[in-house]
């Protein structure tokens, strides 16, 4: 069972902001859309879409909580598999294509109950909230840490709120004001003092400017969220989240097949297929299963016990890399916390 949308009076943001859709969250209450198919940008718009449930947490809840941290932080590791055979445009483009056909079922149940108007703001979230942020996540992970993709991804909270209040009039406090200043300072520590995390990459190269790509992601993530919020209201995760990707999917799909090499490698290339599933489990775990155990987990108990995955996912994006060989530094950790210290009194803060 999917949650129903609140109005945005009905948010602890008031009128401010893919994932899936925040009641209390992460983002500027954050997972990648799911919308939003992504992690943070996930928790983000399944909290701002989902009807807050009793403060009760269960021992199911922390199951859940565990599960879906876990699902989300292995994402990033996933991504630099699938980019030991493929080049970070064939990855983003596979990985919207597999999560486009997961949920098409769905996709063609809700499409048609949606009013002609909003579909432009369902191609928008898709574009910034999904599309977009698949291709700029892989490249990153060419030269920077899987690792460290994890953290940065925690900016979607940050940037939630700054689009939010740039261009849908949501109000800065000072607390706010101070979470999001933390959040860029994190940033700065982490790439520019910490640096890329060794060459543990698909490239054997490492380069912490592209940590820059998830900047703009994360920004992108904001953007859908918000757009969700404001938007898409009435509209069910799995409406959401199915119908945006049934709309960013062809195009996806048709390059995949018509302007790469996909094919050939899948035929040709030793490990390709090895290569091919890590990237179908990230569609699917991320997209499809997450939003069903994200709408549990609120359902079981709130949405701000949901949110704290928000602080999980860097540690296990962490603890994948190390296995793996990436190497992270003191700066790395203090650039973390730095950054999760500014979502936290984000969180507050709302």
């Amino acid at each position: 069972m999917f949650l129903k949308t609140p109005s945005a009076a009905d948010s602890p943001l008031g009128p401010r902001p893919a994932g899936v859709a925040s009641s209390a969250g992460p983002a500027g209450s954050d997972p990648g859309a799911v919308g939003a198919a992504d992690e943070t940008a996930s928790l983000e718009a399944a909290e701002a879409m989902a009807v807050p449930a009793p403060a009760v947490t269960t021992p199911v809840a922390w199951v859940l909580l565990l599960v879906l941290a876990s699902i989300w932080g292995t994402s990033f590791i996933l991504m630099k598999k699938g980019l030991v055979v493929f080049s970070a445009m064939e990855l983003g483009a596979t990985r919207v294509t597999v999560a486009a056909l997961l949920l098409l079922p769905f996709a063609l149940r809700h499409v048609g109950r949606v009013e002609r108007s909003r579909f432009k703001w369902l191609a928008l979230s898709g574009m910034v909230g999904t599309f977009i942020p698949a291709f700029l996540f892989a490249y990153a992970e060419t030269k920077l840490a899987s690792g460290l993709a994890g953290v940065l991804n925690a900016l979607t909270v940050v940037f939630t709120l700054l689009v939010g209040a740039l261009l849908f009039g949501q109000r800065l406090t000072g607390l706010r004001v101070l979470g999001i200043t933390l959040g860029l300072v994190g940033t700065v520590v982490m790439l520019l003092l910490g640096g890329s995390g060794g060459a543990e990459t698909p490239t054997g190269e490492g380069n912490a400017w592209y940590g820059i790509y998830i900047l703009i992601a994360t920004m992108g993530y904001g953007l859908s969220v918000n757009v969700i919020k404001h938007k898409l209201g009435g509209m069910t995760p799995v409406a959401v989240t199915s119908v945006l990707l049934l709309l960013i999917g062809g195009p996806a799909l048709a390059y995949l097949l018509l302007g790469t090499g996909f094919l050939h490698k899948l035929s040709t290339v030793p490990g390709a297929w090895a290569a091919f599933g890590y990237i179908a489990l990230l569609a699917t775990m991320s997209t499809a299963v997450a939003m069903v155990l994200f709408n549990k987990l609120i359902q079981q108990s709130t949405a701000l016990f949901a949110s704290s995955s928000t602080y999980l996912i860097p540690i296990v994006a962490l603890a994948w890399g190390a296995l793996d060989g990436e190497a992270f530094n003191l700066w790395h950790f203090a650039g973390m916390v730095v950054i999760l210290a500014g979502v936290l009194i984000i969180h507050r803060a709302n």
